[in-house]
């Protein structure tokens, strides 16, 4: 069985071009990219009002990512992709009419991303009947409507599935889960059981917490900071100035990453002069091109010789204070790592002993270390015991609970982490159920509800019919592309919230609606008046969101509006829920977020202030740790290393700097030389040699598990890269084809996108 990639090219081949990867980010081009883009797409005055409202304190939050905003703001507080992220949600260009008639579904499905999002915002309802092949226009009430005769006709309600979007604002967040739990499910998979479940899974199990344990401040006072599989320089730009202010500090920097990243070597940052006219500031200190997946033997090796520099120097380099009042397991873990083999370590990591002893050393002279990642961890099958091993060797030396030191997974999304503290959760605890039951008097489903991979397991076997999804693009997303879109389109029913078109429109069920939304820039009138949300950092940090434009049709619906208007279709008065209430005034949803949600009370008051509030973190706060023992867990977990035939690499999927997870904002990624394509294949070129390859060439990449399938991406070039040798990287969603549904992390069920074994073939 041969599985293919579906989406069509954006550009042909002799289109493409590859220079030199950058060796430092921002700058100059950093204002150029953002600026221009902005000026055209949405004109100066609609342009400069929204940019400089983004990451105001009276102003928006910025929808690209999820990284805090310091206490001081800069008048230009946002980044090259924050800019870019605004043109393509505010942009004025919609889609007309006429759009629906032009182009039937077949057609839509021969368009990629890119193409799609350029076509312009979503202002109309649309419908697209059973044995039809267009969408059409459809009223809003109507809409509704077909939803709930739809829902209501199931034999279950856990036929019906909710998915989430990150970028979904606390508010809505709360009342969609609300909605989703009075029909009677728990089906309410979000985009972060794509991408940070893994971390959740494991800082939940070993220190009672599944967020950060630091706050924006702590950076500047840390000594060492260790960055691991992680982009800042596309993915969070913002970071980069907490880093050069954390080097101006005296902190040490240290990159982990199989790929060299402009943003990890230097930043010239361009709200200064010297990062407009000077040579800027150099970020890593250390830089460790690490094979893929072997993150986990990293940290195994660095905490052995944390103890071994202990066992030498007793008294002198552990925090035995820390470890005999907060933790336990360390008598276990110093006997696991006592027989490491090193050159085990060797393999798996591609590093040399020295290379890890420098950064060994580094560690222990530190007395501050703040170790952060991404999705370059969280998307492996040994996931979770890798990011348990960077919480041990944080442990060891008291780096929690202390300023400069913690644990800092940088979450993507704007609001994924305050989605699922308001309950966009497939398995919430007993507790929050417990207490949405005392506040609304109905009792909430207590079976675990799918993720996103079980969701599409569930579609393909046909035990959910109908899929309900609040923004975001799964289509795209999800591994395993062709098993997924099949999964999809055995739907009854398939529902999308969006501002813009993507591929989850076009790969949909029997019936299908679109139900376009306002986006987080634009005011948001209801009967009491102009409303504002909030939302929730990768810090824990929560505050307000105050839109500030124009909505670009007056048809739009708020998000709210939406969801409470569906839950008014779908359940009549049942439980005596206030749904219109909660659409007039969204001060009424804070109300009942801050009796049921620990760390609201008092919402509206506080979140009104300045800055916001902070959410109580015992492991941040106070050194004390909810787990059953009330002790932070030092874990032992074996280590194994990914083994890769002769002739196969280890890819992994990565976005372009011009992309927002699989938004496109264009078909260049500047940093790495590319431009006016995205079928490429970054390769170290010692591989391509003794492969028999050159830069250039045009291949097919297979994948190759144990299931026999055989999964290919067709017609990739080549381009020799400076990444880690066995390596290989490509852009996803292109490449998300290769990676099969039952390939996920063990523990967090999240797709292993970051370590496939793939083999080239020449294209024919």
């Amino acid at each position: 069985m041969t599985i293919e990639k579906p989406v069509g090219r954006s550009a042909a081949e002799d289109e493409l071009k590859v220079g030199a990867p950058k060796v430092w980010a921002a700058g100059v081009p950093g204002v150029t990219h953002s600026m221009i883009p902005a000026l055209t797409g949405m004109g100066v005055g609609r342009a400069a009002k929204g940019l400089l409202a983004m990451n105001q304190k009276d102003g928006f939050d910025c929808m690209s990512c999820a990284w805090e905003d310091p206490t001081e703001r800069k008048t230009f507080e946002f980044c090259e992709n924050g800019a870019k992220a605004l043109t393509w949600e505010a942009t004025p260009l919609t889609v007309p009419t006429s759009f629906w008639s032009e182009h039937s579904i077949d057609d839509l499905l021969t368009k990629d991303e890119y193409w799609l999002g350029m076509q312009g915002r979503l202002v109309e309802p649309v419908y697209k009947p059973a044995g039809k092949s267009h969408y059409q226009p459809i009223g809003w009430d109507d809409a509704f409507a077909l939803i709930a005769k739809k829902l209501n006709s199931l034999d279950s309600p856990d036929e019906a599935a909710f998915y989430t979007s990150g970028r979904t604002p606390n508010e809505t967040a709360f009342v969609y889960q609300l909605f989703a739990r009075a029909f009677g499910t728990n089906n309410l998979p979000d985009c972060s059981n794509m991408c940070h479940e893994s971390t959740g899974t494991a800082m939940s199990e070993v220190i009672g917490v599944g967020k950060a344990t630091i706050v924006y401040s702590d950076f500047e006072k840390a000594d060492l900071i260790i960055i691991m599989g992680q982009n800042p320089g596309t993915n969070h730009p913002r970071m980069l100035t907490v880093l050069e202010e954390a080097k101006r500090a005296g902190a040490e920097i240290v990159a982990v990453n199989p790929l060299l990243e402009a943003g990890l070597i230097r930043y010239k940052n361009p709200q200064k002069v010297g990062g407009i006219i000077g040579r800027g500031t150099g970020i890593a200190d250390q830089y460790l091109q690490i094979r893929l997946g072997g993150d986990m033997a990293l940290m195994q090796a660095i905490s052995k010789r944390v103890l071994d520099a202990e066992d030498a120097n007793p008294g002198t380099v552990l925090d035995h204070d820390f470890l005999e009042k907060h933790c336990e397991g360390l008598a276990e873990f110093r006997e696991h790592l006592a027989d490491l083999d090193e050159e085990a370590v060797l393999t798996a990591t591609g590093l040399t002993s020295a290379e890890i002893d420098e950064l060994a050393a580094r560690y222990v002279k530190a007395d501050k270390v703040i170790i952060t990642w991404a999705m370059g961890l969280t998307q492996h099958k040994r996931a979770v015991p890798t990011i348990k091993e960077i919480i041990n060797l944080l442990l060891l030396r008291g780096n929690m609970g202390k300023p400069g030191a913690g644990a800092s997974p940088i979450r993507g999304h704007s609001n994924v982490q305050g989605d699922r503290t308001m309950g966009i959760w497939e398995k919430m605890p007993p507790a929050f159920l417990d207490a949405l039951q005392r506040e609304f008097g109905f009792d909430p489903p207590r079976e675990e509800g799918v993720d996103a991979v079980n969701g599409i397991r569930a579609m393909r076997d046909g035990r959910i019919k109908v899929w309900f999804a609040l923004g975001g693009n799964l289509v795209g997303a999800i591994s395993d592309t062709g098993v997924s879109e099949d999964a999809i389109q055995q739907l009854e029913l398939s529902v999308q919230v969006s501002t813009k078109l993507n591929r989850s429109h076009a790969v949909i069920g029997e019936e299908a609606l679109i139900l376009p939304t306002m986006g987080r820039s634009e005011i948001d009138i209801q009967a009491d008046g102009e409303q504002f949300v909030s939302v929730e950092d990768t810090v824990a940090a929560v505050h307000a969101s105050y839109p500030k434009l124009t909505p670009v049709a007056p048809n739009l619906l708020s998000e709210v509006s939406i969801v409470t208007r569906l839950a008014r279709a779908v359940l009549d008065d049942k439980y005596g829920i206030d749904w219109a209430g909660f659409e007039r005034n969204y001060d009424t949803i804070r109300d009942r977020i801050a009796r049921v949600v620990p760390g609201f009370d008092d919402y509206n008051r506080k979140v009104r202030q300045d800055d916001g509030f902070m959410l109580p973190h015992g492991p941040r706060d106070s050194r004390t740790f909810p787990t059953p023992t009330g002790k932070a867990i030092i874990t032992v977990n074996d280590l194994e290393a990914l083994t890769v035939p002769p002739g196969r690499l280890l890819l992994q999927t990565v976005r372009s700097h011009d992309q927002f997870n699989t938004t496109t904002y264009s078909l260049n990624d500047r940093y790495r030389g590319v431009k006016k394509g995205r079928h490429v294949v970054f390769v170290n070129a010692d591989d391509l040699s003794e492969l028999g390859f050159a830069d250039g060439d045009i291949v097919d990449i297979h994948s190759e598990f144990a299931d026999g399938v055989d999964r290919v991406a067709k017609r990739f070039r080549i381009i020799s890269y400076p990444t880690a040798k066995g390596c290989a990287a490509a852009y996803f969603p292109e490449a998300n084809v290769l990676v099969p549904l039952d390939a996920t992390a063990e523990g967090s069920n999240t797709p292993a996108s970051k370590s496939v074994v793939v083999r080239f073939e020449r294209a024919g």
